[in-house]
């Protein structure tokens, strides 16, 4: 009895010291990211607005390019950006209209993966349920003196336990309910860059500007 006790004891000790806390898989998962993101990312966003419905958009990201594709209304939408430039191909008019992007402090390109990162900074985060192969996270914003009103007040994180990969992100904010989920890593240029030959009948409407 003492033996099999013992034995219990030992593997009690081992689980607690293989346990991790929230911000420790916060930490990791950031790490993650930053390391596979030079790889590139895919994403699909699900955004339930309020009288517009549901709206689902796919969106690859490397090296600050971004194509985003999205159905509005039964017409599909594909966008491009790369530095300063945005290319927006409408699929019933057969049309590509290319306009000046005035770059801001962040990326619009890198904008929705950022979302994972700083996480610790502003929220407090508790482990809110735990599977074989995941973790679900509870995250709460702080109050303080400088409170960003737009960030959603709650949200909930699921991490991989395999290689701490963000599996979805869900929020709500501003009257609108979001979910990222379908996270993955591997993103050639070409998927990202706009090639007119793809497009040969297309009408290309070039509204850049000089400034």
């Amino acid at each position: 009895m003492k033996r099999l006790l013992f034995l219990l004891s030992a593997l009690l000790c081992a689980l607690s010291a293989a346990a991790q806390t929230p911000e420790e898989i916060l930490s990791r998962m950031e790490q993650e990211l930053q390391t596979r993101q030079k790889e590139g990312v895919y994403m699909v966003v699900d955004a339930r607005i309020p009288i517009v419905g549901t709206i689902s958009t796919k969106t690859w990201m490397r090296d600050q390019k971004s194509r985003t594709e999205a159905k509005m209304m039964g017409v599909q939408m594909i966008t491009w950006m790369a530095d300063s430039t945005v290319w927006s191909y409408n699929t019933k008019k057969n049309e590509v209209e290319i306009e000046t992007h005035h770059v801001t402090e962040k990326s619009d390109s890198d904008a929705d993966i950022s979302l994972f990162s700083g996480i610790l900074e502003g929220y407090d985060v508790s482990l809110q349920k735990e599977t074989p192969d995941e973790w679900h996270l509870r995250c709460l914003r702080r109050k303080t003196p400088d409170e960003d009103k737009d960030s959603p007040k709650t949200m909930t994180l699921i991490v991989s336990k395999a290689d701490f990969r963000p599996v979805s992100l869900s929020f709500k904010t501003a009257g609108i309910s979001a979910s990222m989920h379908s996270i993955t890593f591997g993103v050639p240029l070409s998927k990202v860059t706009f090639n007119s030959a793809d497009y040969p009948d297309a009408k290309i409407i070039d509204k850049r500007t000089t400034d």
